[in-house]
């Protein structure tokens, strides 16, 4: 079985996890800070670069699904610092993906930097593949991806299990 976890901030990962989970009619789970993000982008930006210094990894709400019923995790995380989200990084370490196949996207602006190979470090009792880079405009009020659609439709029937 294929779940689709996510951690969305502007919306941009939430848009296509749902995208996903509509397309391959599977299971989806948003993670959660437990103490949310300021809807003040700029001090988010502030608060999580300081972090980012010191590695300081959030505190993320319990998940409410059992991960042992999924095979694989199709894992959306936007790009902070070059790095997957604070948020995924702490479910990676939080919860425990031996034995499953780990399938990556990532929403960003045009700077992936190490994401793919962080989630791969994170998941070393877990087989990562099929990453998919997604880059939107800079304007982040904007829905609107540099990424091709048909490139995005392409990648996610890739994914399906027939």
């Amino acid at each position: 079985m294929q779940l689709v976890v996510y951690f969305s901030y502007t919306g941009h990962t939430k848009l296509i996890a749902e995208k996903i989970k509509d397309k391959l009619n599977c299971d989806i789970l948003e993670l959660k800070r437990v103490e949310p993000y300021s809807s003040d982008y700029n001090e988010v930006v502030n608060d999580e670069q300081n972090g980012e210094n010191s590695n300081i990894i959030s505190e993320i709400e319990d998940i409410n699904i059992d991960l042992s019923k999924y095979d694989e995790i199709i894992l959306g995380t936007p790009v902070w610092w070059y790095r997957p989200a604070p948020v995924v990084r702490a479910f990676l370490k939080k919860y425990d993906l031996s034995g499953k196949t780990i399938i990556p996207f990532a929403t960003n602006a045009g700077w992936l930097g190490r994401t793919f190979a962080e989630i791969k470090s994170l998941c070393l009792s877990s087989t990562v593949t099929d990453e998919m880079d997604i880059v939107f405009t800079t304007d982040y009020a904007e829905n609107k991806t540099v990424t091709k659609t048909s490139e995005i439709d392409a990648w996610i029937d890739n994914l399906r299990k027939d």
